[in-house]
């Protein structure tokens, strides 16, 4: 069976790991590299830094330093910055300290910032909530004007 994960470095010099875009990998991921997801992960991802593909699904928490996530996840999510690109789709609660959703992106779940120590702010959700639902209005007018 030829293996399909592949690995190497980075422009920095740091290693990397890429699983691709036919691959399905049942069970949780630990890696103390970076890691770019082409293709379909059932299980728990914990790593450095993650890159997601548009086309790609985890069905899992993530805990990661950074991520870009540009596929579907079915999970929780733990990230000190983190980016939701546009092809995004995320069900799941999300804990963050640096957020970025790009316009397009989605998320069906309670966001939750992190302090310094990497526990949820004292904010409570419904202020979050109401910044959130206060800028999808803004959008809403916009639209309508154009």
């Amino acid at each position: 069976m030829r293996n399909r994960t592949a690995t190497g470095s980075s422009a920095s010099g740091s290693t990397f790991s890429v699983i691709a875009a036919d691959v399905t990998i049942s069970g949780d991921i630990t890696a103390e590299v970076d890691l770019h997801i082409d293709g379909t992960v059932i299980g728990d991802v914990r790593c450095a830094n993650l890159v997601q593909g548009a086309g790609s699904t985890i069905t899992g928490g993530v805990i990661v330093q950074s991520a870009r996530l540009g596929g579907k996840v079915d999970g929780s999510i733990e990230a000190v910055d983190l980016v939701i690109e546009a092809s995004a789709q995320v069900t799941g609660d999300v804990a963050y300290n640096n957020l970025t959703v790009e316009a397009g992106g989605r998320v069906e779940g309670a966001l939750h910032r992190l302090d310094a120590n990497g526990e949820p702010s004292s904010e409570s959700d419904g202020e979050a909530s109401a910044k959130v639902e206060s800028i999808q209005k803004a959008r809403d007018i916009g639209a309508l004007r154009a």
